[in-house]
């Protein structure tokens, strides 16, 4: 029961399996985010994604049909701890990926093919309401009810960039996504919602020195999970986005973003230590920006807390 309820951790860390770029940081499906777990736990996660689909643009930047391929490889690191009472965790994410892309740039064929790291992304969330700091020893009685729990992350420009390329593994600028987490559980069953809004800051030094700004990208995410009494668990996810205009040296672009996706994902424990998760997720609409479908698998380490 208890690997049932840890194996969430590993999830946030497996969504950076995506592809670099702003686009993938706003279309996450990340069950369990915020299930109670015992503080003093340490978690490492390896994965791997690979992504496959179509890339959209403003019309002004003259690049159509682009479609593209990437393989991501990501390592991260989780630590539960104590906060005010309340069971915290801080997450890093570390990916490395290799992208092809192709497409028509102003009618001419064009590829783009890089290999390298993408920017590392860090996360600090709290459950403050239904999920109490817990050693390992009293976590043994908890049983979950309604969970109320909220998280900052935060996206460094540390990735590989080049500015005279519109394609980079990174960004070149800050992001920060607030998000509030609800989590409701009936017996097996648990439902879970999650809105969110992305904030950027500005890419002074975008193709070749132009100024690129983006306005907030607002998201609700939802689940529903059952649970094994394996240990084993199952989602089936959901999400929808919009916003996330941009502008070019203050001439604003007509890609304001409407799009929802719909995934899966399974984790089942190994050992006492070891748990393994696989996630699928594709585009259901897409009004404009991009459309890809995405597999990956993620194998998790815990240890501490006395474990």
């Amino acid at each position: 029961m208890l690997n049932k309820r840890w194996s969430g951790y590993a999830i946030f860390l497996m969504t950076a399996l995506i592809w670099p770029g702003s686009w993938a940081y706003a279309q996450e499906l990340e069950p369990r985010s915020y299930s109670n777990t015992p503080i003093g736990l340490n978690f490492l996660v390896a994965g791997y994604g690979y992504t496959e689909g179509k890339l959209a643009f403003d019309p002004s930047l003259r690049v159509a049909d682009a479609k593209f391929q990437t393989h991501t490889q990501v390592v991260g690191y989780a630590h539960s701890f104590n906060a005010w009472g309340n069971s915290a965790k801080f997450d890093v994410i570390l990916p490395y990926s290799s992208f092809s892309a192709q497409g028509l740039v102003a009618g001419v064929p064009s590829e783009r093919d890089m290999t390298g790291i993408s920017d590392p992304r860090f996360r600090f969330s709290m459950n403050f309401y239904g999920a109490p700091a817990l050693t390992l020893k009293e976590f043994a009685g908890y049983r979950q009810d309604v969970i109320v729990g909220a998280s900052v992350q935060v996206t460094a420009p540390l990735g590989q960039y080049d500015n005279s390329r519109l394609l980079n593994l990174g960004n070149n600028r800050w992001s920060f996504k607030p998000e509030l987490g609800v989590s409701k559980a009936w017996g097996p069953w648990t439902v879970e919602i999650a809105p969110s809004a992305t904030f950027y800051s500005d890419n002074t030094d975008f193709n070749q020195g132009r100024t690129l700004a983006q306005a907030p990208l607002y998201a609700v995410q939802g689940h529903v999970i059952y649970g094994f009494s394996s240990g084993m668990w199952l989602a089936l996810d959901g999400l929808y986005f919009t916003g996330g205009r941009t502008t070019v040296d203050g001439v604003r672009g007509n890609n304001m973003q409407a799009n929802s996706r719909a995934g899966l994902t399974f984790a089942m424990p190994v050992d006492r230590y070891n748990s393994v998760k696989l996630n699928a997720s594709t585009g259901t609409s897409t009004r404009t920006g991009s459309d890809f479908n995405f597999v990956g698998i993620a194998w998790q380490y815990r240890w501490g807390a006395g474990y």
